[in-house]
């Protein structure tokens, strides 16, 4: 049977019954389950079919959430969320923005922790939410529906209100000079007002958001207490940030 041919089987086989398995597959045409999983493969590839352990499902019983986002240099996030996990106390009430470093410190934050969040990225509220001790505030707003983030004057309303103790604010550029820039001007926007709100402002960023620059100005460095990195401390690249009396974690 030419590989045309099996593809076809393994599909037709698999709107029938829901569910295929290698080893069956392999039986019904005759081929080594070395070549079923080729053919699996290659199928998957093409989004005809979702691959999964022992064979192949339809691609609508994949049912993975729209939470279940894809973290780049996940491992370097993690670091920097440890490192940040020193600055959290009972008892803070504390602004987050998005970010998925931010999304990485929210899974690091212990369970036992007593505080009151505001935050206004969606991923992390539902994160937070799993926490039992810790009041939850999402900041509704008009949806950024990428970033999954509110914006607009709704969420500047909300912020405009809070004296919080700490802001972890995640981070698109940050150079020594233009200090920290975004891309989105609105975006831009919520972060200035986070800061107008909050007592100290952390930023957390890997190493590669160092000197580098977007359109719209958030702050300039005297505005920043803390940056916590995926870098040591004492790394040449950060001396220009601890001339400016920041903080280096």
């Amino acid at each position: 049977m030419l590989k045309a041919e099996r593809h076809q089987f393994i599909i037709t086989k698999l709107a029938d019954e829901q569910r295929v398995s290698t080893i069956t597959l392999a039986q019904d045409l005759s081929v080594s389950e070395d070549s079923i999983r080729r053919d699996l493969n290659k199928l998957h590839e093409k989004g005809l079919l979702e691959k999964v352990y022992g064979g192949a499902i339809p691609l609508s019983e994949k049912h993975k959430s729209v939470f279940d986002i894809e973290i780049s240099n996940e491992e370097r996030k993690k670091v920097i969320g440890n490192k940040a996990l020193s600055l959290l106390h009972d008892g803070q009430v504390i602004i987050m923005s998005g970010g998925t470093t931010n999304l990485v410190f929210s899974k690091l934050i212990p369970p036992s922790l007593t505080a009151t969040i505001y935050t206004y990225s969606l991923p992390i509220a539902m994160q937070l939410s799993r926490y039992p001790n810790i009041d939850l505030i999402f900041i509704g707003g008009k949806m950024q529906k990428n970033a999954m983030v509110t914006i607009g004057m709704d969420v500047l309303q909300v912020l405009a209100k809070i004296k919080a103790d700490i802001c972890f604010m995640g981070v698109s550029s940050i150079d020594s000079k233009q200090g920290l820039t975004e891309m989105g001007y609105e975006v831009s926007i919520v972060k200035k007002a986070m800061i107008e709100s909050a007592e100290k402002v952390i930023t957390m960023f890997t190493s590669d958001k160092l000197n580098t620059r977007k359109p719209h100005v958030v702050c300039d460095l005297t505005r920043l207490d803390t940056i916590i990195t995926d870098l040591s401390p004492d790394d040449a690249s950060l001396e220009e940030y601890r001339k400016s009396g920041i903080i280096i974690l």
